[in-house]
């Protein structure tokens, strides 16, 4: 960055210049930042030749006419002018009038500042080797690009005045494009219609045609590109410091001792989501911030003990979905349909393991901001209805909280918990015992999911170590495996266990009695999997005969990947298929066929089943009177055995078949 301050810096102090430079860069990113606390003070602070330099900036945001950026001008120099015009002409011996100069005097003609002649120091007016303007937000102006660069060039070409553009050329380029787009059109196609084009048999679409005719007779692109290279003379890519331009957004904040500590201890954590938002708009940042604040003095003032990981989680999700609303990645509708953190965690639920693509962006934007940030409590309706509406609903708000309250606050927490989600030197030492017996009970009876209380195994046997709880490790063992085979009744299937044990400090060598828990849940998780398997496959195959459309959603969602044969009776499976339709029969043999051709290494389980429903099949077929009930099953048998050869196609070859 201190480069490219220098580049600019350099054109400054150029004893003579015939062109302005351009600094380039994305909406919000930062460069009118940029100019005000890196540039402007440096060129103001600069002496040359006996002159300090003057730094003019303007904004043309929203300019509608020339006129109006005269007027800017004048006003940023009116403070220069105080004596006769003539008189200095005449004594200076100038026969021309700059044509900086003729801009503020019309203007100050328009506003009556040259009345009675004595307002004016021409010396200081007509003087242009010791200004720099600066012209901001050229894609933003109202005016055409071109008269604009037009406009500017009087200034650098006829009076050397350094002159510095800022602007997203980006923009200005789809600006250029669009301009007028439907009268635009209607003239293409009128040329095209003209030139018995419109309806001439080609293989050019009649879009691309138009687009093409759009842009042969209104080339505003190539006409800006002509103009900028007489202009400007250089062109610097602005790619903003984030950090260190995030850090003074912060300072902002300074004179709130409680938020400031919070932001600043947590400045990673907003670098890190601002990065994930794949944007560069600090505005947005900005914005984010300041509606946190409002949230943060919420939360602070009717729920002072919140939770501080509750707090970082409410930092992320005022700052992402910020970032997704306003940046216009997602409508604004996405999120409305959302009324609580439980319901939120359902849809991830659905998406990752239905593998339902219906709330595909849920999924992907709690991969993106959350991805190394663990917390249960992830949606925040009251902030979600903020951003969105601008509407603090303190219904909404207390909704929320009490339900953080008795879910989340620690003081709240179950005792396996806590113990999972708080680290045990913050809980007292008046209520360690309580929360050890606590977790010992829920474990011994079952009521912690199986996956966690491998997980709070960990623990205690840290505790044991440490001598922090008063039991023996053949006493805490026993408790636990035991805990383990009640709690199977109730828990469901760990698909994802290397994962979650991952997340807690099961060494690579794990202990003797470690392994023995691993290795029981193991087995467990493995039972809980097929039972799992066996109540969906119940559920997805009695929908043969009667309910086939479900069947057919269900299985094209849920079972492409999965070797659900594996899981139903051979017998059962074909009363099913046999009571079915003739056109239905055809169907699933399609698409159990194309369903093996795609994923047949994943279904290699199911094959031994397959095998035998195909031998069920033919023992029924066989010695039938031929009808096109039994053609059908017939032809099912036959792409069975279709089916069992793209298995054995897909199975690894082992280390025994290649020998000789």
């Amino acid at each position: 960055m201190e480069d490219l301050v220098e580049s600019i810096l350099d054109y400054i102090r150029s004893d003579y210049t015939d062109y302005a430079i351009m600094i380039n860069g994305e909406w919000g990113s930062g460069k009118t930042y940029f100019w005000n606390n890196k540039i402007k003070p440096k060129i103001e602070s600069m002496q040359l030749n006996g002159k300090r330099y003057t730094a003019i900036y303007m904004s043309l945001y929203g300019i509608s006419n020339l006129e109006e950026i005269s007027k800017k001008i004048f006003i940023e120099t009116t403070q220069l002018m105080d004596r006769n015009l003539k008189k200095f002409m005449d004594t200076s011996g100038v026969s021309t009038i700059p044509e900086y100069a003729k801009t503020g005097l019309d203007m100050a003609n328009f506003f009556g500042v040259t009345q009675n002649g004595d307002k004016i120091d021409y010396a200081e007016f007509f003087s242009t080797d010791d200004k720099v303007l600066c012209f901001d937000d050229l894609e933003r102006a109202n005016v055409d690009v071109i008269d604009i660069l037009g406009y500017i060039n009087n200034f650098v070409e006829h009076d050397h005045i350094k002159t510095i553009i800022i602007c997203n050329e980006k923009e200005l380029s789809t600006k250029l494009k669009n301009s007028n787009l439907e009268m635009k059109t209607f003239i293409a196609t009128y040329l095209l219609d003209k030139q018995n084009q419109l309806n001439e048999k080609t293989d050019k679409p009649m879009v691309e045609r138009i687009r093409d005719t759009i842009e042969y007779v209104f080339d505003k692109a190539n006409d800006y590109e002509r103009i900028k290279e007489k202009l400007i003379g250089e062109t610097f890519e602005y790619v903003p410091e984030f950090n260190y331009i995030i850090n003074g957004i912060l300072m902002r904040y300074e004179k709130y001792p409680d938020l400031i500590r919070f932001l600043r201890e947590n400045t990673n954590l907003i670098i890190s989501t601002f990065n994930k938002s794949g944007t560069r708009n600090l505005r947005i940042l900005k914005h984010s911030l300041t509606n946190f604040k409002k949230i943060f003095d919420m939360v602070n003032k009717s729920y002072p003990n919140t939770n501080h990981r509750v707090l970082q989680t409410m930092l992320i999700f005022t700052i992402a979905i910020s970032f997704e609303i306003k940046a216009g990645k997602i409508t604004k509708d996405k999120f409305v349909n959302i009324n609580n953190n439980e319901e939120y965690k359902a849809i991830l639920v659905s998406s990752r393991v239905f593998m339902d693509n219906r709330q595909f962006y849920i999924k992907e934007f709690d991969n993106n901001y959350y991805y190394n940030f663990k917390a249960d409590y992830r949606f925040f309706k009251f902030i979600e209805m903020y951003v969105r509406t601008r509407i603090f609903d303190m219904k909404v708000f207390k909704d929320d909280m009490e339900v953080i309250r008795n879910t989340i606050d620690t003081d709240k927490l179950p005792a396996c918990k806590r113990l999972l989600t708080e680290e045990y030197w913050k809980i007292p030492d008046d209520q360690f015992n309580g929360v050890i017996e606590e977790a010992l009970d829920d474990v011994k009876n079952g009521r912690v999911e199986l996956i966690n209380i491998v997980k709070l195994f960990v623990y205690f046997e840290y505790f044991v170590k440490k001598d922090l709880i008063n039991y023996d490790m053949k006493t805490i063992k026993s408790v636990f495996l035991n805990g383990m085979n009640i709690s199977s009744l109730t828990s469901s299937y760990c698909d994802n266990a290397e994962e979650e044990l991952s997340r807690v400090a099961i060494e690579d060598e794990a202990s003797e009695d470690m392994g023995e828990i691993l290795i029981h849940f193991n087995n467990i998780n493995i039972k809980l999997e097929e039972k799992m398997y066996m109540e969906k496959a119940e559920e997805i195959f009695r929908c043969i005969p009667m309910k086939m459309e479900t069947f057919y959603d269900k299985f094209e969602k849920e079972c492409m990947t999965v070797p659900i044969f594996k899981y139903y009776d051979v017998f059962q499976m074909f009363q099913r298929i046999s009571c079915a339709s003739n056109e239905d029969i055809v169907a699933i043999k399609e698409k159990l066929f194309d369903r093996a051709k795609k994923h047949g290494k994943d279904l290699q389980e199911e094959l031994p089943n397959l095998k035998k429903l195909k031998q069920v099949l033919d023992d029924y077929i066989d010695g039938k009177e031929p009808t096109i009930k039994m053609v059908m099953l017939q032809d099912f048998s036959t792409e069975l055995g279709n089916i069992i050869k793209e298995y054995h196609e897909e199975e690894p070859v082992r280390l025994s078949q290649t020998v000789n």
